[in-house]
């Protein structure tokens, strides 16, 4: 193959995850201030099956390409790049790019990979992290002895954002469809785990809480979930939305806003600018990126559910749709 050419995978038609295939692809060139990234393994996220849809468009200037997040070796340097040398291996939140063979990223935007993590495991933590950093610490102003809710605990965020809060020193409180998730979650630190297809986890939290609520709620169900985190909030509590897996709109009785003083909000990561992502990449280096490993004193460890090769990517795909994983899917790049 020639060296101006790699493998990515391609969207194809119909938005079905079966239509997407490995293609040839120009090989992406590195602009000033951005590395060249031979990846060995990326991430699947939510975000890349509403793209393969046609609901998550890439930004302008992002690559075509699907994936949100990997890790690999540098093997080519832009111009004014001084922050790594070739043969560094990193992990990086990038706008598109990771369903391929190479990428490219801002030197400012990637993160060291212990020498002794996989790049499986490391692929599994840029989009969890600063997810979770963005929305439950710096929109949801989650402090030490608080209480946060997330639902789909045993995601991939859901499972980073247990440990984080946990080593923050918070309460987590969980949501999950089966025993075996809310056991996941237990086994990862969650003070309660709630089987939202047995309880009401607005009851539970009250319940555990004695009445007082929930601090933070990390919501990415959307629907009737939100007039239900109403319900579920402690006064003064933030709610943080990042997805609407059950729908953009509801019904909402608002009282609870004014009465509780509540904080409703939400964001995303891929359309900020280069800016914020430097500034977001240097609180997650600071904060949390230290902690993180896969040995037993590790604060925060990659959850990885199952790995599939590149060119399997629309099973993968498939297999995060039915929502029976715990943790992250995976892709092998190599």
């Amino acid at each position: 193959m020639s060296e101006n050419v790699m493998q990515a995978i391609a969207i194809g038609d119909g938005g079905a995850p079966e239509n997407l295939s490995l293609e040839n692809h120009p090989m992406p060139q590195p602009a000033e201030g951005e590395i060249l990234v031979r990846l060995g393994a990326a991430g699947i996220n939510r975000g890349d099956c509403m793209q393969r849809m046609g609901l998550y468009p890439a930004p302008p200037g992002a690559p075509d390409i699907m994936g949100l997040e990997f890790a690999g070796e540098i093997v080519a340097l832009g111009d004014k790049v001084d922050k790594w040398v070739i043969g560094d291996r990193i992990a990086a939140l990038v706008a598109g790019g990771g369903y391929a063979q190479y990428a490219c990223v801002h030197q400012d935007h990637a993160l060291p990979v212990p020498d002794t993590m996989s790049d499986t495991d490391a692929a599994a933590l840029p989009e969890t992290i600063f997810t979770v950093y963005a929305n439950v610490f710096e929109g949801g102003g989650l402090q030490p002895g608080q209480t946060l809710l997330v639902h789909g605990g045993s995601s991939g965020i859901g499972t980073t954002a247990i440990q984080m809060a946990k080593h923050f020193g918070a309460k987590v409180f969980v949501t999950a469809g089966s025993e075996d998730k809310c056991k996941a979650c237990r086994d990862l630190g969650a003070d309660l785990a709630i089987n939202y297809k047995e309880q009401d986890f607005v009851a539970a939290c009250a319940d555990f809480t004695n009445g007082a609520g929930v601090d933070v709620i990390l919501d990415m169900v959307g629907g009737d979930y939100i007039g239900r985190n109403m319900e579920a909030a402690a006064m003064g509590g933030r709610i943080v939305n990042i997805a609407y897996m059950q729908g953009f709109t509801a019904e909402v009785n608002f009282l609870p806003v004014m009465l509780k003083r509540l904080t409703l909000t939400g964001s995303t990561l891929r359309a900020r600018p280069l800016a914020e992502k430097t500034r977001l990449t240097g609180r997650v280096k600071e904060l949390f990126w230290p902690h993180i490993g896969t040995d037993g004193v590790a604060a925060i460890k990659p959850i990885v559910d199952s790995v599939y090769p590149l060119s399997e990517a629309g099973k993968a795909q498939a297999h995060m749709e039915t929502s029976n994983h715990i943790g992250k899917i995976i892709l092998d790049c190599r």
